[in-house]
């Protein structure tokens, strides 16, 4: 298992590296898909900012709460109904910068007891503080893969190939 600082930190530069995956995505290419059932670079965008939402309060409800009941929800409904084709991409991008800031703050000095405090999933079970962060940390690396691939994707389609 990797060493709780290294974890943090590659917490902390969660948004710094979707940024750089992004830098000079404009235009067409921030609303292209590939197929209809997969998420454009502005609704994933969208999505990370909200997911940070989620992730804020399940930190939050760890480190305060006894074993918290942490509700699951429902991602494709969230992109569907709260308007992500609409978002501006510096505003989602943004956004996920401040919410992760904040978490990363007040996290980073915590005592390690504090990462194995508990929550009890609705739909992953029982999970600590630390399975939250290392949760957190894969979901934007994840999505970052993911922006890498579009617009690859995207370069391919304005080709011809």
């Amino acid at each position: 298992m990797e060493p709780l600082s290294d974890l943090l930190e590659r917490f902390r530069r969660g948004p710094d590296l979707v940024a750089a995956v992004i830098t000079g995505a404009a235009g067409a290419e921030l609303d292209f898909v590939p197929s209809p059932e997969k998420w454009s670079i502005r609704q994933i965008l969208a999505h990370l900012a909200d997911s940070e939402i989620v992730c804020s309060d399940r930190f939050r409800r760890v480190i305060a709460e006894n074993n918290p009941t942490l509700v699951a929800y429902d991602q494709d409904a969230w992109t569907a109904r709260l308007g992500h084709r609409r978002r501006k991409t510096k505003d989602s991008l943004d956004l996920f910068r401040r919410l992760r800031a904040e978490n990363y703050e007040l996290m980073k000095d915590l005592p390690e007891a504090a990462f194995a405090r508990t929550g009890n999933h609705t739909e992953r079970g029982t999970v600590t503080l630390q399975d939250l962060i290392v949760y957190d940390t894969e979901h934007h690396e994840k999505h970052a893969q993911q922006l890498q691939e579009l617009r690859r994707q995207y370069r391919q389609s304005r080709s011809g190939r």
